[in-house]
């Protein structure tokens, strides 16, 4: 473990370089910041081990820290009963920018259980699916930041919530149904490399985060409808819903109008998505006896989504006039509809060998979405990870990534008119960018440590500074650890 104690200790010390952790007072997220899901995955909501083999049963070994539980894990396993207790813990700090310089603990403490109903009670490609999360801390985004990508995925206001509930049900292996209180961002717009970054956008994308009512049905918030899931061949997989359009309806901050995460709504319009998925050169699956594929894995998606409600113009009222002019009535004139299309590519580049745990992959992920109504109307993502960096670490990664933001025409008009008309010198908004460093050590099966540099540049796209009059929040950099224990 040299090599993780080394990372851990740079990291840390980056970290202790900035200003003491405070208490902080709470406050409201901001609703353009971007958050994203927790490290656990529920898309399938499968048991950890497979069935075929025993589970090592070796305390540094084992896959969940408290092992078979004296056996529960089995007795339950037995009846299809598979459940997972997750912590993810953070501490991050800046030593640059920001509206103030400090650190910031948060974390997220995440309980699932699935059902398999054959093993149950004979109900054949039944899967029931229950997820809570218990949110605590003070995400540095909100507290110190003001970026619109928030710097963690995990960040959210401290709570103790719902986040799903749902029932799958396969027919056949072509074609499944999931029905019930679902998270978008576990099984659309999801690429397989950027999910090693920490910051929120490198999950959920920001330009969806700040487009959708309430951010959209993602952590930490939930919608309910239906998704049907269609695989033609092995190669191809077609993904679409339908769901509730808004996740927490009303005027305020949606992590406290949908404080419990138990709205269970299907009244406020409606959202739909589609994606169609191809895959190459994908390992065969375990005890088939299929030859492994001579060419490196690929995994191609290409989606959009629709919300029929109706979203104000970013510039102009209803009578045609600039939002910042004396002469505007105030009221933003309002659209039908939103969308968004999207590509996603995750793609390995290189492995010495078909065996080998070492390997290079490259992944994209491109939005774009229309200006006249949202924040940002083009958001894109791409980045590099080596898997097994050094030799002994088959399980550790190590990464760079970039993700972009760009703001929308309207909205840098909008800026240009508040400057003409009430503020001169107000700063116009382009852009917000954010580079990520990361290293993640598999210190054990249930246990990741990953370490983290970020450097946020133009926050909020180039917003004022709220204690430097006349000048923008400077560029960010930010040092972080996470770690995440599964039970």
């Amino acid at each position: 473990m040299p090599v993780c104690a080394a990372a851990a200790l740079v990291i840390a010390l980056a970290a202790g370089a900035s200003a003491p952790v405070y208490a902080q007072s709470e406050s409201v997220a901001p609703t353009t910041a971007d958050q994203s899901p927790t490290p656990m995955t529920n898309a399938d909501a499968t048991p950890a081990q497979g069935e075929t083999a025993p589970a090592p049963t070796s305390f540094w070994e084992r896959s969940n820290l408290l092992g078979d539980m004296g056996g529960l894990r089995t007795l339950l396993g037995d009846h299809g009963v598979t459940f997972n207790v997750q912590e993810t813990s953070e501490l991050y700090g800046n030593f640059t920018g920001g509206i103030s310089k400090g650190a910031s603990y948060n974390g997220a403490t995440q309980f699932g259980l699935s059902v398999d109903t054959n093993k149950a009670f004979g109900l054949q490609g039944g899967t029931f699916f229950v997820d809570a999360l218990q949110i605590h801390g003070h995400g540095i985004t909100a507290a110190r930041l003001n970026s619109l990508q928030a710097v963690s995925g995990v960040e959210a206001e401290a709570s103790t919530r719902l986040w799903e509930l749902w029932y799958q049900q396969a027919f056949g292996d072509k074609f499944d149904v999931k029905i019930g209180q679902q998270s978008l961002d576990q099984e659309f717009i999801v690429s397989e490399y950027a999910s090693t970054f920490a910051n929120a956008t490198f999950g959920w994308p920001v330009l969806a985060a700040t487009a959708l009512p309430a951010g959209g049905p993602a952590y930490p918030l939930s919608s309910l409808g239906v998704r049907l899931r269609f695989k033609p061949n092995d190669s191809t997989t077609i993904l679409g819903g339908v769901f509730d359009g808004n996740p927490a309806p009303g005027n305020g901050d949606p992590q406290q109008l949908n404080a419990s995460g138990t709205q269970f709504n299907l009244h406020n319009g409606a959202m739909m998505i589609g994606e169609v998925q191809y895959t190459i050169n994908q390992p065969p699956a375990n005890g088939s006896g299929a030859a492994q594929p001579g060419g490196l894995p690929g995994t191609y998606k290409l989606g959009f989504w629709y919300n029929n409600n109706r979203f104000a113009d970013q510039h102009f009222d209803t009578n045609g006039i600039s939002l910042a002019s004396h002469a505007s009535n105030g009221v933003p004139a309002t659209h039908d509809g939103n969308f968004s299309i999207y590509a996603v590519a995750d793609q390995m580049v290189w492995r010495p060998s078909a065996d080998s745990p070492q390997s290079l992959g490259v992944f994209t992920r491109v939005m774009g979405a229309p200006g006249d109504r949202n924040l940002i109307d083009f958001n894109m993502n791409a980045g590099v990870v080596l898997k097994a960096p050094f030799k002994g670490r088959d399980n550790d990664s190590v990464g760079l990534a970039v993700s972009y933001a760009n703001i929308s025409s309207s909205v840098s008009a909008l800026d240009r008119d508040v400057g003409s008309f009430t503020t001169p010198g107000y700063p116009v908004r382009t852009a917000e960018t954010v580079i990520e460093a990361t290293y993640q050590c598999q210190v054990t099966p249930w246990w990741l440590l990953q370490g983290e540099l970020q450097y946020i540049l133009h926050p909020g796209g180039g917003i004022p500074d709220p204690n430097n009059n006349g000048a923008r929040i400077g560029n960010e950099a930010v040092a972080g650890l996470r770690t995440v224990v599964t039970f």
